[in-house]
């Protein structure tokens, strides 16, 4: 089973969960930058989590397959039709042979995720199928998808299709200004007590420069003790980094794996959704949190406990 790509949208690359344990050679992790919205597409469609989807930002994709196919999608609203019609986000459809999926702009959020049942089939490069654009690896052919491309669907127990059309998730909704948890550090110990009040107290905003490696943030300048330089150590999906400027910058999917700036604190991993839909312009905001709390916190979402 083919798709084909009639129109390749601003920016269209695979990606699935991300590529883990090779940062110690330079390879980052990749992977969907809305880990949440590309999870729930690919279970709308009965796929296992790991499968390869589509991730449109700004302007999605126009798509044909060559035949019967069962898709979802997730994340920003993109004014998605098939042949015209309208579908909604958050339940799987029925695509027949020869007709065409469209998506427009973005009118709420960033970056919407695209599921076929059965996953797209590109190879595995280091136990991932993720688009790499800086290493040009990974993904389909290393770069992002363009026009007249054809992309190979798997099979999957077409049996099944009825009980997957009945599988529906609620649709999020993206605020324009955004407050995101942190826990601090590891080297907050940088910056004066004023630096830290000011980072936990201003409200920044989205600077149109921001990418699937960094969300720049523009606002009041932070204060350090003796500059921001230190020696180069690990970046994780989340680590905010301080430049010399004063500014942060949120590392997020295709950060780099190691930088030389202070990290001032860590966005908490369920949060980085909310980053991931930020469109230029948004609000954002930080919350501190402690790591013992979101300990707590996940003990009790897993297992019931206090």
């Amino acid at each position: 089973m083919k798709m084909y790509i009639e129109k390749a949208g601003s920016l269209t690359t695979v990606q699935d969960e991300g590529r883990f344990g090779y940062m110690e050679y330079g390879v980052g992790e990749s992977g969907a930058m809305d880990r949440y919205s590309y999870r729930l597409a690919n279970k709308l469609v009965g796929n296992e989590n790991g499968e390869a989807a589509l991730e449109f930002t700004f302007i999605g994709a126009d798509v044909v397959f060559n035949s019967d196919a069962i898709i979802a999608y997730m994340g920003a609203e993109m004014n998605a039709e098939i042949d015209g019609v309208s579908i909604k986000r958050g339940k799987p459809y029925e695509i027949y042979e020869g007709q065409k999926l469209t998506f427009g702009f973005a009118i709420n959020g960033l970056r919407a995720y695209l599921a076929v049942a059965g996953g797209i089939e590109v190879p595995v490069v280091m136990d991932s199928r993720s688009t790499n654009l800086k290493c040009q690896m990974g993904g389909y052919m290393g770069r992002k998808i363009e026009t007249g491309d054809a992309l190979t669907i798997g099979g999957f127990d077409y049996s099944k299709k009825d009980a997957l059309l009945k599988n529906k998730v609620e649709a999020p909704t993206y605020s324009d200004s955004i407050c995101v948890r942190v826990i601090k550090g590891p080297q907050d110990d940088y910056f004066t007590d004023e630096g830290l009040n000011t980072f936990f107290n201003t409200t920044y905003k989205v600077s149109p420069e921001s990418d699937r490696m960094g969300i720049r943030l523009s606002g009041e300048t932070i204060e350090s003790k003796n500059g921001m330089d230190i020696v180069s150590d690990g970046i994780t999906f989340g680590s905010i980094q301080v430049t010399s400027s004063g500014q942060p910058i949120i590392l997020m999917a295709d950060h780099q794996t190691t930088g030389g700036y202070a990290k001032i604190a860590t966005v908490v991993s369920e949060d980085l959704q909310y980053l991931a839909q930020a469109r230029p312009g948004n609000e954002v905001s930080f919350k501190c949190v402690s790591l013992q709390d979101m300990q707590k916190g996940l003990i009790h979402r897993l297992f019931g406990k206090k």
